[in-house]
């Protein structure tokens, strides 16, 4: 191997490192030059976030932005506890950061406590825990019933039977403490509709409940229907009441109607029984006229007999015969004599 060989190799390993170290400058100048905005404007509001962090961000799928973002504001609203790693931990485990992150601003803002570590749970939880801080802030006003499920009014009845038409407005707040695991707002409706029917089928007279509609919103917001639920009923208001139909009657009227039909089954029963004994009296009447032809029919015979034996003589027949003939033509003038009457 002689000089020129040797020279040779060098440069070409010369120019292999020269390009990779090229091919490393570009790709880290494209890095830097991609987060460039970000870092700067990370470091110029207070939230310092090193190029190599942004770097890794990326490289861990994390959106680089978004965390900036977060973070700026947690710093420029002096939050406490809120790293970049918690806000990339929770980014990783599906969390809303920036809602997050609002969510904790409005609540330190209002006096609420509440730390990152439970806005996260709620967050994660499925609520919007920003919406939340701000129902603690100002009460939101749910309708009873809901329109949105097709009935605008609550129904019930009292004991005089007359109806009633109720439409409430709930005004709640929601308790931090339970939104893990506390009910919706359709329990809340739901609970606040059964009370409205329990305390106006307890009342003696529709008219008690119209004279007192307040009444109402007395007796429900007395049992605690807020319990178990991530809200704190504040108030329940009766927004309008309606006097419908006269159930009561309409009931005894359906009542009537059904023991008439019964009644009426009842005489029908009767009615075919009647007929049916009448039919067996017919059968029974045509069953003895039979038998008295049959009776009739055996005279001939046994007078023949007593004629043959010597016990009836022909005058004696003849005298019967006439004694026949002047019955019937008795009769006869009976029937005229009837007749001319």
């Amino acid at each position: 191997m002689n000089i020129y060989t040797i020279f040779a190799a060098s440069n070409t390993i010369t120019i292999a490192l020269s390009v990779i170290a090229l091919l490393v400058l570009l790709v880290l100048a494209f890095f830097l030059f991609s987060f460039f905005n970000l870092y700067i404007q990370a470091w110029s509001s207070g939230a310092y976030i090193s190029p190599v962090n942004l770097v890794m961000m990326r490289l861990r799928s994390i959106n680089p932005k978004l965390i900036t973002m977060a973070y700026i504001q947690s710093r420029r609203a002096h939050l406490e506890g809120i790293t970049v790693d918690k806000l990339e931990t929770h980014y990783l485990s599906g969390g809303d950061v920036i809602n997050v992150v609002n969510s904790l601003i409005a609540a330190n803002n209002a006096g609420i406590k509440i730390d990152y570590k439970k806005a996260c749970a709620i967050d994660l939880a499925g609520r919007d825990v920003f919406e939340a801080v701000k129902m603690s802030v100002m009460p939101k006003v749910i309708d009873c019933p809901d329109p949105a499920f097709g009935r605008t009014t609550i129904d019930a009845v009292a004991k005089d039977g007359i109806q009633l038409r109720v439409k409430a407005r709930v005004t709640v707040k929601a308790s931090i403490e339970k939104l893990i695991g506390g009910a919706v707002e359709d329990t809340i409706i739901a609970r606040v509709g059964e009370g409205i029917v329990t305390t106006i089928g307890s009342a003696a007279s529709h008219k008690l409940v119209l004279e007192n509609p307040d009444s109402i919103s007395k007796t429900v917001l007395s049992k605690g229907l807020d319990s178990g639920t991530a809200f704190e009923i504040l108030s329940i208001d009766i927004a309008d009441i309606d006097v419908g139909e006269n159930i009561g009657a309409r009931l005894q009227a359906d009542q009537a109607e059904a023991d008439k039909r019964v009644a009426q089954a009842q005489a029908e029963m009767r009615r075919a029984a009647a007929v049916a004994l009448e039919q067996e009296m017919i059968a029974k009447v045509q069953e003895m006229q039979a038998k008295v032809v049959e009776a009739e029919a055996q005279v001939p015979v046994a007078m023949s007999a007593a004629m043959r034996d010597g016990n009836l003589g022909i005058l004696d027949y003849y005298r019967l015969e006439n004694l026949k003939a002047d019955t019937t033509m008795r009769e006869m003038i009976a029937k005229d004599d009837e007749s001319a009457e």
